[in-house]
């Protein structure tokens, strides 16, 4: 096995976007770009993005498709490249965690203090 899938396996990666998290692209060839997370991929750190970073992809004939052809689909970027959206600002904010008074752990925006989950 390949030393850098034992480092992947080894880490104990959590990701401060989870699925169906809106995100502004911060770098890259989509930067500014919003989206919602479609997946979080923890072991790679990486995040699907609703509509970011398109790629082309050439399938084959099948029995869903028989024609085949070149259809375009979402990559994962890396989860540094995203920033979570404040859900009272629509701005660019870091995640923070907060314990509620019922002892329930929760993520907050770092400039608003609401809370979003």
């Amino acid at each position: 096995m390949p030393k850098v899938k034992k480092v992947l396996e080894s880490h104990n990666n959590k990701l401060h976007v989870k699925k169906d998290d809106t995100v502004m692209v911060i770098s890259g060839k989509d930067k500014g770009k919003k989206g919602r997370v479609i997946a979080a991929y923890p072991r790679e750190n990486r995040v699907l993005v609703e509509g970011v970073n398109m790629v082309k992809k050439h399938q084959k004939p099948n029995q869903m498709n028989p024609q085949g052809g070149i259809i375009e689909q979402e990559a994962p970027i890396h989860v540094s490249n995203v920033m979570h959206l404040d859900p009272k600002s629509g701005k660019v904010t870091r995640v923070g965690y907060k314990v509620l008074d019922n002892g329930k752990k929760v993520r907050v925006a770092k400039k608003s203090g609401e809370v979003i989950d």
